[in-house]
């Protein structure tokens, strides 16, 4: 050990104090067992390996006294440590006061002991209260850089998951266990799917939406894409119209919610039911559940085939003039709406209910489907949805 040599009365106490390591080592570990309870429970933190860092720590603080500037890598191990096994940082910095305390009493017992001045005494106090907060400090930013380096493996394992949840790639059986837990879900449902269009690239369209939901007692686990913020979220029986309230109040555009299910691995197919609902809301501003109209879902489930399917049934209203077209098409949207009848729906139009018989009639001469026709009927009204909802 190097000193100095103006102060071989410290040089003296650090050998009375190295003596005696072994036993005082054993003491510093057990006041930290008895005052925190943390470290009396010995499960994250074996009663060896708290024994094994108080005497690494002891050695350091011993060094400190002599102020030889010492590199605190004892602490920095120790915080390294205590991060991986999980425990607490408030206990470790607790236990890091209760160690110092200790050796302080031993230090000012032993000065006594071997009649050392109060000058010296000061002097080693100055040092032993410093070398606590520079070891301290150590500790806690090692334990922080490990907490920070899990944190963010942990959200790289997250988006993962959520990921793979969302394309339909999550494997069956342990995994999607594994993944529900990690993810803070329940494993069985029933769950749903929300899509929400983002504002623009980058920016959330439900901000905060995991720690708002689950203030509310609905977990759930979400993605930003380029134009959409999609979720999954667990929906106990009763607690939808919490969900949507929450859309509706939150969300800064259109957005879509899927069918409930049961099982996470189907959590693919949802997605594509609550993209089906996102496009099938006409408002700028509304929360569309896919449930809420089928026949408006079946109508931009699959574009392409929908305009097809729209030239071939209400082509032959194509060589009206626009106002006329539309006319036409309001009374077969009110019609179907008012139970097929001519009175009601003359009512709603403020029209005689002989012209919704004659504007009806008109239709059905130019698409060549009546309305007496219940398949036919059917594919009117589907290729009215999809006329209003791609347009």
């Amino acid at each position: 050990m190097s000193g100095r040599a103006d102060e071989p009365e410290i040089e003296d106490l650090i050998e009375r104090l190295r003596a005696r390591g072994g036993e005082l080592i054993e003491a510093m570990a057990s006041s930290i067992e008895t005052e925190i309870e943390f470290y009396r429970t010995g499960g994250l933190v074996p009663a060896e390996a708290l024994r094994a860092s108080c005497g690494a720590n002891f050695e350091f603080m011993l060094e400190s006294l002599i102020g030889d500037g010492s590199d605190p890598v004892s602490a920095r191990e120790t915080g390294r440590l205590r991060a991986e096994q999980g425990a607490p940082l408030a206990d470790v910095m607790a236990a890091y006061r209760v160690g110092t305390r200790y050796l302080w009493d031993v230090v000012r017992a032993e000065a006594a002991a071997a009649r050392i001045t109060d000058q010296v005494l000061v002097l080693a106090s100055s040092r032993l209260w410093q070398m606590q907060s520079s070891y301290t400090d150590a500790m806690t930013d090692a334990y922080r850089d490990v907490q920070s380096r899990r944190l963010l493996e942990q959200d790289q394992q997250r988006s993962a998951l959520v990921e793979a949840l969302l394309e339909g790639r999550m494997p069956g059986g342990g995994t999607v266990w594994e993944a529900a837990e990690l993810l803070r879900l329940p494993y069985k449902g029933p769950f749903v799917v929300v899509a929400a269009a983002v504002p623009e690239v980058g920016r959330q369209a439900l901000p905060a939406a995991e720690e708002r939901l689950r203030s509310v007692g609905l977990a759930s686990a979400w993605r930003l894409l380029p134009e959409l913020q999609i979720g999954v979220v667990c929906v106990p029986p009763g607690r939808l119209a919490v969900l949507v309230d929450f859309l509706s109040k939150s969300a800064t555009g259109r957005v879509g919610v899927s069918p409930p299910y049961d099982e996470l691995d189907a959590t693919g197919q949802a997605v594509r039911f609550a993209r089906v609902a996102l496009a099938g809301s006409t408002a700028a501003s509304a929360v569309t559940l896919f449930e809420e109209s089928p026949l408006t879902m079946a109508a931009v489930a699959a574009p392409d085939v929908m305009q097809y399917f729209v030239r071939n049934v209400l082509g032959g209203l194509d060589d009206l003039a626009p106002d006329d077209r539309e006319v036409l098409l309001d009374t077969l949207a009110a019609w179907s709406t008012h139970n097929g009848s001519a009175t009601e729906t003359g009512e709603f139009l403020y029209c005689h209910p002989n012209t919704v018989r004659h504007r009806l009639h008109r239709i059905e001469e130019r698409t060549g489907r009546s309305l007496n026709d219940p398949r036919s009927v059917a594919e009117l009204l589907l290729a009215l949805e999809a006329a209003r909802t791609t347009s």
